[in-house]
């Protein structure tokens, strides 16, 4: 069932994840519309920088939500993502119950107010929530048996409790680099989008709505030459974060246009690998300048 006061439209989901300062294609607005209106998480896969998390946390503002995020890792395990019993608490019950003359049973130390909650669990209970079971792929294959449960029921079965429901299910949003597959079981429970690198307008669309002080002609070379870095030869292209990051970097310098020696002296905010940023720097790069600034507006060939 669909999650309380969803858009109701393609066109208002664009209209939410606008007003948070999200510029959405039009596949990504109806594959977000869709797992909203028919209550299913949502997987989000694609090169790192490009959005995904981001799309949780905008949900999570514009639908008045709790953001409760999961960030995984190598070794993460069910007692950093869903619970653990607090076992100092429990003992020290055990020995106040036995010092009153009182019989503990089992029942009586597995309750809940022994139970430390962590992500998965905290989403289920409380107030409604989005869920952001970030970076899946960094954690280890067997990790995501866990998760089969919640995204398919809203639920978790804890052996000495029972199980716990959510009474408003949270919107679950799963991101993945892709530095592994993650496993058919996962991908059936949930709605699927590859969020791509955004093509020129609407990457400037984005720098327009994120920096709206920035220099018109200035946004426009700073996007197309990003494009042209991502049509050539790098180890790692650079993400919408680190346009963003160089765009903010060049207004700091009281930048209104691009110049290769500022090019040069600023690759560190837009490229993350000193063999990238020795492949651009110098030649490379005054040849990209004076190609957007000969054609802004174009996309020019590598």
């Amino acid at each position: 069932m669909p999650a309380p006061g969803v858009p109701g439209s393609v066109a208002e989901t664009e209209r939410l994840l606008a007003a948070g300062g999200y510029v959405a294609d039009r596949a990504l607005a109806t594959t977000v519309f869709l797992a909203l209106s028919m209550g299913r998480p949502l997987f989000l896969e694609g090169e790192p920088g490009t959005g995904k998390t981001e799309i949780a946390k905008v949900l999570a503002g514009g639908l008045g939500r709790r953001l409760v995020r999961l960030q995984c890792y190598d070794g993460l395990d069910l007692s950093a993502a869903a619970y653990e019993w607090n076992h100092a608490r429990q003992l020290m019950a055990i020995r106040l119950a036995e010092a009153g003359g009182d019989a503990t049973s089992e029942a009586g130390i597995y309750d809940r107010r022994f139970l430390q909650e962590r992500p998965l669990l905290a989403a289920l209970s409380g107030p409604p929530a989005v869920l952001l079971i970030d970076e899946l792929d960094r954690a280890d294959e067997p990790f995501e048996a866990f998760l089969l449960e919640i995204l398919a029921d809203f639920q978790l079965s804890i052996p000495e409790l029972g199980t716990v429901r959510a009474e408003t299910p949270p919107i679950v949003v799963l991101t993945s680099n892709r530095t592994r597959e993650v496993h058919d079981a996962i991908r059936r429970r949930c709605l699927y989008q590859w969020v791509d690198y955004p093509d020129a307008a609407r990457e400037r669309a984005i720098l327009a709505q994120r920096m709206p002080g920035l220099p018109s002609a200035l946004s426009a070379q700073v996007v197309d030459f990003v494009q042209q870095v991502r049509g050539g030869d790098f180890f790692k292209f650079p993400g919408v974060a680190e346009t963003l990051d160089w765009a903010a970097a060049l207004s700091a310098l009281d930048a209104t246009e691009l110049e290769p020696v500022l090019v040069d002296e600023t690759l560190g905010a837009l490229l993350k690998y000193q063999d990238d940023i020795a492949k651009l720097r110098g030649a490379e790069a005054a040849r990209l300048v004076e190609a957007v600034k000969q054609a802004p507006a174009a996309a020019l060939p590598f």
